[in-house]
């Protein structure tokens, strides 16, 4: 900005501010709706791309991620990989003492 323009700024702000409040509000609704379609330039939906919907953005993401490597895969019952897994990782915390079952 040059000094002029901030002269003419300051000019209109020490005016602006002698308003009654009710004027001031009036005055800034007016200047906020002339900058409506300055700042926006185009519609939203040309600035933006349209949102992609949750499903299509995780579906891109699983496809992304690739196949999943499962753990113990030839044990079918849940319950049962849970308890292995639930063992495995006491093995893994507290170490292999020798203890048999």
């Amino acid at each position: 900005m040059t000094t002029t323009t901030i002269t003419h700024l300051d000019e209109a702000l020490e005016v602006a501010l002698k308003l009654s409040p009710k004027d001031r509000l009036r005055l800034t609704e007016r200047i906020l709706a002339s900058l409506e379609g300055e700042v926006g330039g185009s519609e939203p939906s040309e600035a933006q791309p349209p949102e992609e919907h949750w499903g299509n953005a995780l579906n891109r993401l699983l496809d992304e991620l690739g196949p999943i490597e499962f753990v113990h895969p030839e044990i079918d019952d849940p319950v049962e990989w849970v308890k292995v897994m639930r063992e495995e990782a006491q093995k893994q915390r507290l170490g292999d003492w020798g203890e048999t079952e």
